[in-house]
């Protein structure tokens, strides 16, 4: 009887642990946003930058289109309003938020990532 309730307790943590893993990997989200539009050439410039330089492998972060994503462009809109970007005349892409600060355009998103 022992045994099976020392048994029972063990398998309790390793399932416990196994939870607490999976919700981890589902919710480790990169803090970083680079907010983007499929048709921008500015993004597309962007884009080449990106890839030419391998930055995806070195800097983690997601990657949201705001063209044809209305929850995607919503963020971007509650995002730039949190760093106080004046959204009356839209907001431009693309638009990197790093956690705490915003970078509008492709030079100054280049030049934070090649910092990095």
């Amino acid at each position: 009887m022992k045994k099976n309730k020392t048994l029972y307790i063990i398998l309790g943590v390793v399932a416990l642990l196994v939870i607490l893993v999976l919700l981890g990997r589902l919710t480790n989200k990169p803090d970083m946003i680079l907010f983007f539009g499929d048709t921008c050439p500015h993004c597309q410039n962007l884009e080449k930058y990106l890839a030419d330089n391998n930055i995806r492998s070195k800097v983690k972060f997601q990657e949201l289109e705001v063209y044809n994503n209305k929850d995607n462009a919503q963020l971007l809109a509650q995002t730039a309003q949190k760093c106080g970007v004046d959204t009356t005349n839209g907001i431009g892409v693309p638009f990197f938020f790093d956690g705490k600060n915003c970078l509008e355009g492709e030079q100054p998103i280049e030049n934070f990532l090649q910092g990095k």
